[in-house]
């Protein structure tokens, strides 16, 4: 039978002790962090070495260097250290007025550039104190069914790799609450003074060279399949990572993309981004928050569901770029 660990022996002070001379890389640095004596940090990694059998830092003239072994604990100690920080952090009734918290929204850039300037207003008015994390989304590329094409989503979200998802899918497993911000449809961007913007019918369209987002490079999506409906097809001549990019890039080439009608409202005048409708009938999705039930229970994650709703309703119905 395998040796079981006796926990009791490990203080989590010294995983503490351990991830600040990881990021000081310095014995003097890191006691000043932790109001410490250098002689107390040097006495704590002699019990971190004794406990995990290695080395972990070795002494060079300017600080300390970490062993294989230490490279290999950074991420697994970090993870530790952030799950028991949420724990204490829920144990105390949730203000956010008085909160320090961090919360992670994963959503495609698309949707976040549209829901996030609302939801900083909320911020510094009532939470200033408040963290975000943005983590890029896009869906499984290849997949036109909504909820297979964010499963990988689903899972992370499961996974508790961010807190909630923003995402364009109207179906979810009965584990999950779903709640909408606000509706979106496509439309077809280019450049200010564009010649699609005067002759915008299908034929036009299909002989432009198309630029599409895509995380893979994979390049057919939704637009294919609503053109193949017609007999039609069209030419993907570039494909890059997020639609922001895509707007940069609209801006000094003559490439049109389909994008959503509101993020290039919001930000494609900057850019010199103007849009038209598309020539054939694009699907509208439903922008849903997404949040595993049970993570509903932490007063925090549902203040910020209630957060992302009031900034969707925020959003202001959105009408094509005038040229």
């Amino acid at each position: 039978m395998l040796h079981e660990i006796d926990l009791s022996r490990v203080d989590l002070n010294l995983l503490v002790l351990f991830e600040t001379v990881m990021e000081e890389r310095h014995v003097s640095r890191s006691a000043s962090r932790l109001n410490l004596s250098p002689s107390a940090v040097s006495h704590g990694l002699g019990r971190l070495r004794g406990l995990l059998g290695d080395p972990l830092f070795l002494r060079t003239p300017r600080g300390v260097v970490p062993t294989d072994r230490a490279l290999e604990l950074a991420a697994p100690v970090a993870e530790i250290l952030a799950r028991v920080r949420s724990v204490v952090a829920s144990a105390e009734p949730f203000d956010p007025t008085r909160s320090s918290r961090r919360f992670v929204i994963g959503a495609p850039d698309g949707a976040s550039a549209v829901f996030l300037s609302p939801l900083l207003e909320v911020l510094r008015r009532s939470a200033p104190g408040i963290d975000i994390g943005i983590r890029q989304l896009l869906p499984r590329q290849g997949e036109t069914s909504p909820l297979p094409a964010w499963s990988d989503v689903i899972a992370e979200l499961e996974a508790r790799v961010m807190d909630v998802a923003v995402i364009p899918i109207d179906d979810a497993p009965e584990r999950f609450l779903r709640r909408t911000l606000y509706e979106e449809e496509f439309v077809i961007a280019m450049r200010a003074g564009h010649r699609f913007s005067q002759d915008s019918g299908i034929e036009a369209y299909c002989a432009m060279e198309h630029l599409v987002v895509s995380q893979t490079g994979d390049a057919l999506g939704f637009v294919d399949t609503a053109l193949a409906a017609h007999g039609r097809s069209r030419r993907i001549a570039l494909t890059v990572p997020n639609f922001m990019f895509a707007l940069a890039v609209l801006a000094e080439t003559d490439f049109v993309s389909a994008l959503p009608r509101r993020f290039v409202s919001m930000h494609g005048r900057r850019f010199g981004v103007i849009a038209v409708d598309a020539p054939v009938t694009l699907p509208r999705f439903q922008i849903t928050a997404l949040v595993p039930k049970v993570a509903m229970m932490d007063a925090g994650i549902a203040w910020l569901v209630g957060q992302l709703e009031q900034a969707g309703l925020a959003v202001r119905p959105a009408s094509p770029a005038a040229g």
